[in-house]
């Protein structure tokens, strides 16, 4: 069996069109999973010279032809590159912790700092992207994730008490920061994306992080102002968020104007919820728990996807995998018991 990408599909379903030949997604996959399928190490020649690079992406690109995917997910994150970051997954104290913090960072810097780390990245891919493929992704972390990332959520917590309008400042001057990047990006790398993505997770199990007023206030005209970027290139935008968003699910569609939204867990509401709620205005994409992959037998799995696409089939468009992401604790059995069962039920096997 010969699989043939085709982007188009991704592209549509993005657009909430429903598509013959369901498409494959995931927000990311752990090297190490890929290496384990491909039965090849290739990971270290990222870090090497260009001509590495380009035989890094070569392997990262077989990785998802090979398994059935019309599209690569990838992006390069913009707070990894922003001076003193590491708060948000590294536990690190907040580089900013006031207002002098705020005064003497170094802002106008992150853009090239952004590019020197990641563009070769880019080009890379680009130049050995297979026929029918295109990429999914962007500059990741939306505007709360950088934030976070340089402040830390406690003390950010604390200096919308002591600071307000210092508070205020740091989510504008990210988002400023971050449209600048995206602006670069979406000049130089449009034409191998087939549709463009941040992630912000904005929520946890039972509500959002923070306030929906301040996210509607300080969060969202940021979003605004990229996808409506990213649409001038017409392009669509896929949202990804963890955790429980509905509270701003409406000005999200509706104001910020995303084509479509990533990301389900069953403890806040399962896939088919998503689907149902949203389906006629938004393309859906997830399915599959993360934690269901960890913990259930082959066969659970493929009757978990089963029935996730016997409710959603026929509401719009979807793109389907896990409701979060591959990381290196997924066993490899369950994370292929989810794939042929999504290619069995459209007929890749026939």
């Amino acid at each position: 069996m010969t699989f043939t990408p085709d982007y188009t599909n991704f592209e549509k379903s993005a657009r909430n069109i429903e598509v013959a030949r369901i498409p494959l997604y995931e927000h990311q996959i752990c090297l190490q999973m890929m290496e384990t399928v491909l039965d090849k190490p290739f990971a270290a020649l990222r870090e090497g010279n260009y001509e590495d690079k380009k035989e890094f992406f070569r392997h990262f690109c077989d990785f998802f032809v090979t398994l059935g995917y019309d599209t690569v997910s990838f992006e390069g994150t913009i707070a990894s590159v922003m001076p003193g970051s590491g708060s948000l997954y590294g536990h690190k104290e907040g580089v900013i912790q006031n207002r002098e913090d705020f005064e003497k960072y170094p802002w106008d810097e992150v853009p090239d700092l952004f590019f020197a780390r990641y563009g070769q990245d880019y080009a890379a891919l680009r130049d050995v992207m297979p026929l029918g493929m295109k990429a999914v992704g962007g500059p990741g972390n939306g505007v709360f994730e950088c934030v976070q990332d340089i402040v830390g959520f406690s003390n950010l917590c604390i200096i919308s008490v002591d600071d307000p309008p210092l508070y205020d400042e740091l989510f504008e001057k990210v988002g400023q920061t971050n449209f600048k990047i995206w602006q670069r990006f979406m000049k130089e790398y449009d034409s191998m994306y087939a549709v463009l993505r941040f992630g912000d997770d904005l929520g946890f199990k039972s509500n959002t992080l923070l306030s929906s007023a301040d996210i509607h206030r300080l969060i969202l005209p940021a979003y605004q102002k990229i996808v409506a970027l990213v649409h001038q290139y017409n392009k669509p935008f896929l949202f990804h968020s963890c955790g429980c968003i509905f509270d701003v699910m409406e000005p999200l569609i509706n104001l910020v104007k995303i084509d479509a939204k990533h990301s389900n867990e069953d403890q806040i509401a399962p896939f088919p919820v998503w689907v149902e709620r949203y389906g006629d205005r938004i393309g859906n994409f997830g399915g599959v728990d993360t934690d269901a992959l960890c913990r259930f037998s082959e066969s659970e799995i493929r009757a978990y996807v089963l029935d996730v696409l016997r409710q959603c089939r026929g509401h719009g468009g979807l793109a389907f995998g896990s409701g979060n992401s591959i990381p290196d604790y997924v066993p490899p059995a369950g994370y292929l018991a989810m794939i042929n069962t999504l290619r069995e039920y459209r007929g890749d096997y026939k």
